[in-house]
């Protein structure tokens, strides 16, 4: 199961089966214009920095909100996603994102990371030092256990017990009545995690990606809603914190990023933690030869091509009135294996959809296998 996959998450994401995954973290790029996103400079990570902002808020959300509803389809009934972000766009991806796909019963929490080491220039306003990290479950059951932590200074307090009969707790009292006291260097965990970021002179963790988290906040994650094996998924793996901690920590684990400096990045990372006791991983590079799609079988590459765009291709192949396939909500798909595709190829698929009262999704193949021209038309 852990491997490291290069592409478009969304496309990516697509392929996974449904309910096969029990946690989700995603950190993906916030909506922030800053420059630092553009991390590593190779193609696939600049044209996905151009994209997100091009439509301003609206088109950020859009371009989120259709991945996270993949995650919430390959999510198990039990399973839960962490979305972190911060004040940019906070509000916006729960009210439009989370509540709409997972409703507002899969609400759990809104935890505060408190990076309190962070520096801070002269500012005309209170300082920013947090981040948000929506916590929301698929279903009523989910997986969690609670987490303790270390206490500054040993303490004093009342001692806490369940209560059958009154069905609650109450404080803990001894056979004369008394109120009794626990002495104890521990607390519960709250929604408040204060836990340092990482700084320039970290010699144990930095990689030098520059939004890179510290492993105690995945570990933490990871700890409170997942098992053993369980699956655990980042689709914007970046420097790999993720599934680092992932690994160590004994979980399964998928890793994506279209970036292929952050794939590499991850990869050696994961290599320098390896053991005699580790589990091996895969690195999938997606690379696609020209030759080798164009003159292969003609329904083996419609297939091909309506899977990478998660659908299901159309088992008739004749009689099918030029219907290759359709996306999971029902919408055709034509693929054309052709340089020149005319206005007469266009009406006819129109004519064919017009029939079933639909939309059309059509794909015209070009040399560049990574841009598929897509054209959506309204009957």
């Amino acid at each position: 199961m852990n491997k490291l996959l290069l592409g478009d998450n969304l496309e990516i994401l697509k392929t996974l089966e449904s309910e096969s995954v029990d946690l989700i973290y995603l950190d993906p790029p916030f909506f922030s214009n800053r420059n630092y996103e553009v991390i590593w400079g190779d193609k696939g990570e600049i044209r996905s920095f151009e994209d997100r902002w091009s439509g301003g808020i609206d088109h950020y959300i859009a371009w989120l909100k259709e991945r996270v509803e993949e995650m919430h389809r390959i999510l198990k009934s039990t399973g839960s996603i962490f979305l972190h972000c911060d004040w940019h766009a906070d509000a916006y991806i729960r009210v439009f994102i989370l509540d709409k796909i997972f409703g507002q019963s899969g609400y759990v929490n809104e935890i505060i990371w408190y990076y309190y080491n962070k520096f801070q220039g002269n500012i005309n306003k209170l300082a920013a030092n947090h981040d948000v990290i929506y916590w929301y479950a698929k279903g009523k059951k989910f997986t969690f256990y609670k987490q303790r932590e270390k206490r500054d200074a040993k303490i004093k307090q009342i001692k806490r017990v369940w209560d059958k009969e009154k069905g609650k707790i109450v404080n803990a009292k001894d056979e004369f009545g008394k109120v009794q006291y626990i002495e104890t260097e521990e607390k519960t965990v709250d929604d408040v995690w204060r836990i340092s970021m990482l700084q320039p002179a970290d010699k144990t963790q930095r990689i030098g990606y520059p939004t890179q988290k510290p492993e105690a906040l995945l570990e933490r994650i990871i700890l409170c809603a997942s098992n053993e094996n369980d699956v655990i998924l980042d689709p914007f793996v970046g420097g790999g914190t993720t599934v680092a901690v992932a690994d160590k920590l004994k979980r399964q684990w998928i890793g994506i990023d279209q970036s292929v400096q952050a794939i590499k990045v991850s990869e050696l990372r994961l290599q320098k933690q390896q053991d005699l006791l580790s589990k091996p991983f895969t690195v999938q590079l997606h690379k696609y030869d020209y030759d080798t799609l164009r003159y292969s079988n003609a329904f083996e590459f419609e297939s091909w091509i309506i899977q990478q765009y998660g659908g299901v291709s159309n088992i008739k192949q004749r009689s099918d009135l030029g219907i290759d396939g359709k996306t999971r909500d029902g919408v055709p798909i034509q693929v054309k294996r052709s340089d020149n595709i005319g206005r007469n190829v266009v009406d006819n698929f129109q004519s064919a959809c017009t029939k079933i009262k639909s939309f059309i999704k059509f794909f015209c193949q070009n040399q560049n296998l990574q841009n598929f021209k897509i054209f959506r038309i309204k009957e």
